[in-house]
């Protein structure tokens, strides 16, 4: 050994070196530092010397040792750490007179020697240890970043004990679970002093085979772990792992962006709340309820955003209409430029199926509730599904609402059978049976009755003001009469005192007035202006009158006179009749202030959130229904602005006859929400089974009837299923969809398949109603297609379900007529509308010989299609044919979702192949009727026709020159364009040039893609 000695040097050297007089400083005792009272003991020392000291990071900076065996006195006539050869008789003195004091308080968490000492010996342990051990005990985790910290407690044990176990190192392990109350005695036996215990750590530390720091070994397994721990959460789905920093998981900036571009500083406590909860925190599904304006829209989105960026996974966010989606786009593409992550629109006739999939970026799909449905289809035979995060719902009471109710309900469906990582939120206002909900969902619910501003609700009968308390016996308490002086001519033009309810509020604050019909909406606006001093026309003149040029410039020229009449007292009116140009024009300039009283249809309660001061209910009617309560809720619950507001108040007008069934509607619980897969003969469970089928989710009877015993319907068939159970329906449906020819059942196995037809209908999104029809007429139109004009194709996509809002005016239709070419004659005559049978209905004659009226209006409508296509106004439009403009609208947007809708199920079907360019083009066309040169501006959200038009003759002619604009300059350019427009509109062109340029690099990776089923080499044997 000794020889041995002479030849081998084995030398550890750390990473990091300090000198030695740095040294000094940590360990030598406070008598010899220069401190007073030098003759201080073992307990002074003690007292004074610091809590903590790290071993590790000494060791690692002390000089490189020499040495020759493990049985070697390493510390020979170097007897001390620190060149004082003191410090360990100290240690020994410090020892002894501990052990005679016999003291061992019972709270000191004694240490665990176990990687020292051998396996045959007990050793007794006392203060005196602990607390030197203690102050060595290793801090390998001091000098950590932040983002490591988290970790701490979860690894250290973890990688000492490996390497405990491993026989590596032998840094002293404290045994957090052990304390000095709670220990097992054991017998005491010799043990070693403390010095000695000492020199064999240092001997095994030299030993260790590590070629760097312990702290840097340390720092390197809690990497390896905090990524390890990481993946781990993420296949657990743990929230845990996933936070990137303190905004509920997200980084400092998307709160700052939420400030930057939403003015939102600081969150309410029920958002906190919700953001927060266990189930939250753990991805479990969720509905949660409340009043309208209480902010739940934002906490789905801050959900949306961690998604998108903690887990790297898409979202689907489903909202009622096209408007909702249109805004919401414009509202979170800036977030998606700062944050990098796709925002893509799903509505109308727009959206690709299945979504491109985007390098090194994740989507947001925002759809609506149809395109919603779509897409889930098109992931799931795609396979994609777990690509599919978070599905967030809002209005999800609207499971209730007919077949719209029906398609959430079988999307949904297919989300929780189809992928078990998928979180659903859903957003809903409170309902009477939510737990059947819940059941459906398998999620929790988070109720609140929080509002912003605080809602007092009042109905008036006569000139009296009653308080809605549904703890009075008739539900109202007396509050006030109306303090308002009537002549005789006043109160025949206002019985119901609106005026005197609306101008208590305006115009220093704004004021809603909901009425039962359209033409109402009108008439009580002009009502109301006829009373109004002249003080209102003065307010905010020049800001009205860029708000009417606006609206001329929407109509080329065209001004509703209403609304020239009206606007001027800072007044207007907002139903379907109107344009979305003008809805929005007419939005903003409420929102903005200039307009202070709406006078507006319930539909306005259902979308873009505009609230008043004061909400007046004309009467608790819509058209000829009396309100329900989830619609009453709705309205009144605009009453309130907040950070503006201290209250809101609304006010119900009623007539005598009307009071019983209005305590009902005010203090009535809210309605029960109920499954539409049954409505209108099982309509929607007949598409539901057609989908399932052809996307292969189930093949057999057996596999449907587990399928649905996810569905609402299977919670609700108790109240649903009376007449027959759910199983007959079931059985009733499939043999529906053979005896169209939709589905086929083998013969040798029972398996369920689609045919051709079945599958180009629910790849179409095509109603069971109409596919054989719209089959047919496609088929025909094959046998004689007009090319030389676009009406024959108009025709093939007027949507069936238009076809009963339409009542011919016989005269107009006959003048009409006769303006098309002979050749377009002929083509109606093909399809079933003779001229003569026209110019017969125009005289008042009777028609003997039979034709079909469904085919004669359909004509009509695709007549008024065909002619807002070649002139492009719609304003001459609907005055040629004397429609609301907004029908007309309605009827273009219908008909370019159901040309898009037709395509694909040409798709399909491979005799209707020359359709495929045909109908291409004419979506296009449908879905924007301007002229050629201004689709690719109206492609961004937010670019409405007019707006086009300024952006064109200001040089941004396409989506290349709106990406990449100023929009500080484009505001200056463009007139009557706010800032914030400008950077929206930016913001939308940017994603939208993203979007296409994504889709352009799918198509040139698929073709640089190695086939998957390339043939092999040949072997050489073969070849031979």
């Amino acid at each position: 050994m000794n020889a041995e000695r002479t030849e081998i040097k084995v030398r550890r050297v750390s990473s990091r070196k300090r000198s030695r007089e740095s040294l000094k400083t940590h360990l030598t005792p406070a008598g010899k530092s220069g401190g007073g009272g030098g003759g201080g003991g073992g307990d002074a020392w003690l007292q004074q010397c610091p809590k903590r000291w790290s071993l590790s990071s000494i060791m690692a900076d002390i000089q490189a040792a020499e040495f020759c065996s493990d049985s070697e006195d390493l510390f020979g006539d170097y007897d001390s750490i620190l060149e004082d050869s003191s410090l360990l008789a100290k240690l020994d003195d410090a020892e002894q007179t501990e052990r005679q004091r016999d003291v061992r308080p019972a709270a000191v968490v004694q240490p665990n020697f176990t990687s020292l000492r051998p396996q045959k010996d007990a050793v007794c342990e006392d203060v005196l240890t602990a607390s030197i051990i203690d102050g060595l005990e290793d801090e390998a985790f001091e000098d950590l970043p932040p983002s490591q910290r988290q970790f701490q407690e979860q690894v250290q044990e973890n990688v000492k004990r490996s390497r405990l176990d491993g026989d590596k190192t032998s840094t002293p392990v404290r045994d957090t679970d052990r304390t000095a109350e709670g220990k097992t005695k054991r017998p005491a036996k010799a043990r070693r002093s403390v010095a000695d215990q000492l020199k064999r750590t240092m001997v095994c530390n030299a030993a260790a085979p590590s070629s760097v720091s312990r702290s840097v070994v340390l720092k390197e397994a809690v990497v390896t772990e905090e990524i390890s721990v990481a993946m781990q959460a993420m296949e657990t789905v743990s929230a845990e792992t996933t936070d990137l920093g303190p905004f509920f998981g997200l980084p400092s900036r998307v709160k700052d962006l939420m400030y930057k571009l939403r003015g939102i500083k600081t969150l309410y406590d029920w958002q906190q709340t919700c953001l927060n909860l266990d189930c939250v925190q753990r991805r479990k599904n969720l509905i949660y309820s409340l009043p309208t304006s209480g902010g739940k829209t934002l906490v789905a989105e801050i959900l949306v955003l961690r998604e998108l960026l903690c887990r790297k996974k898409d979202c689907l966010f489903i909202l009622p209409y096209i408007s909702l989606v249109q805004e919401k786009v414009r509202g979170l593409a800036s977030f998606g430029l700062e944050l990098d992550f796709m925002v893509e629109e799903y509505a109308g006739s727009k959206g690709k199926f299945p979504p491109v999939k985007s390098r090194n970026k994740t989507s947001l799909y925002i759809a609506t509730i149809e395109k919603a449905h779509s897409l889930v289809n098109s992931l799931i035979e795609a396979g994609r599904m777990d690509h599919l995060g978070l599905v967030v719902v809002d209005e999800l009471h609207m499971l209730g609402d007919g077949s719209r109710g029906a398609v959430i309900e079988m999307t949904l469906a297919k989300v929780l059978y189809m992928s078990k990582t998928t979180q659903i939120i859903g957003m809903s206002a409170t309902l009477g049976n939510i737990t059947d909900l819940q059941t459906f969902l398998k999620a929790e619910n988070y109720t609140s009755d929080f509002r912003p501003v605080q809602l007092k609700e009042y109905v008036k009968l006569k000139d009296t003001i009653y308080e809605v308390d549904p703890k009075e016996e008739d539900g109202f308490r007396f509050s006030r009469h109306l303090n308002f002086k009537y002549s005789s001519s006043m109160q025949k033009l206002d019985p119901d005192h609106i005026i005197a309810l609306v101008t208590e509020v305006i115009p220093t604050h704004s004021c809603l007035v909901f009425c039962p019909t359209k033409k109402n909406c009108e008439n009580v606006a002009g009502m109301i202006c006829r009373c109004l001093k002249e003080e209102f026309l003065q307010r905010r003149r020049e800001e009205k009158a860029v708000l009417l040029r606006e609206l001329k410039d929407s109509g080329n020229g065209s001004v509703c006179p209403v609304l020239r009449r009206i606007i001027p007292y800072g007044l207007a009116y907002h139903h379907s009749g109107l344009t979305s140009e003008e809805r929005k024009l007419v939005e903003e300039a409420y929102s903005n202030g200039v307009l202070c009283l709406l006078t507006c249809t319930s539909t306005l309660a259902a979308g873009i959130n505009l609230p008043a001061r004061r909400v007046i209910l004309r009467s608790p009617y819509v058209a000829t229904d009396f309100l329900k309560r989830s619609q009453y809720k709705q309205m009144v619950g605009r009453a309130g602005r907040a950070g503006i507001d201290t209250e809101g108040e609304s006010i119900l007008i009623l007539q005598d006859k009307d009071r019983n069934m209005a305590k009902s509607l005010v203090c009535a619980p809210m309605e029960n929400c109920y499954s539409n897969l049954m409505h209108d003969d099982g309509k929607g469970l007949l598409s539901l089974l057609l989908s399932l089928i052809g996307l292969n989710i189930t093949t057999s009877l057996d596999q449907i009837r587990d399928f649905l015993c996810g569905t609402l319907l299977s919670v609700q068939q108790a109240q649903l299923c009376v007449e027959q159970s759910l199983w007959e329906v079931v059985q009733r449906c499939v043999g529906l969809l053979q005896d169209k020819d939709l589905v086929t059942v083998a013969a040798d196995c029972h398996t369920l398949q689609v045919t051709k037809l079945g599958k180009a209908t629910y790849k179409g999104s095509v109603d069971l109603t109409y596919s054989d029809l719209l089959y047919s007429d496609l088929s025909k139109g094959l046998d004689g297609l007009l090319l030389n004009s676009c009406l024959h194709l108009v025709y093939l996509v007027t949507p069936y379900d238009m076809i009963s809002q339409c009542k011919p005016d016989w005269m107009l239709f006959f003048r009409q007529f006769t303006l098309l070419s002979a050749a377009e004659q002929k083509m109606s005559a093909a399809v079933g509308v003779p001229e003569s049978f026209v110019a017969r209905k125009a005289a008042g004659q009777t028609v003997k010989k039979s034709v079909n009226m469904e085919v004669v209006r359909r004509m009509y409508l695709a007549l008024v299609l065909f002619t807002l296509l070649k002139e492009t106004n719609l304003w001459i439009v609907a005055d040629k044919f004397q429609l609301s403009r907004g029908f007309i609208q309605s009827l273009l947007s219908s008909s370019s979702a159901f040309c898009s809708c037709v395509l694909h199920f040409t798709e399909e079907l491979e005799e209707f192949w020359p359709f495929k360019a045909l109908l291409t083009e004419l979506t296009r066309r449908l879905s924007y009727c301007v002229k050629a040169e201004l689709i690719p501006l109206m492609e961004v959200a937010g670019v409405m026709e007019s707006r086009a038009k300024q952006l064109y003759n200001a040089g941004y002619k396409t989506l290349t020159h709106l990406a990449n604009a100023d929009p500080a300059v484009l505001s200056k350019t463009i007139e009557n364009l706010y800032k914030k427009q400008a950077d929206q509109i930016v913001a939308s062109a940017k994603m939208l040039l993203n979007e296409k340029a994504a889709a352009l690099q799918e198509e040139v990776d698929d073709l640089l893609m190695v086939p998957l089923d390339l043939p092999a080499p040949l072997k050489t044997q073969q070849l031979t």
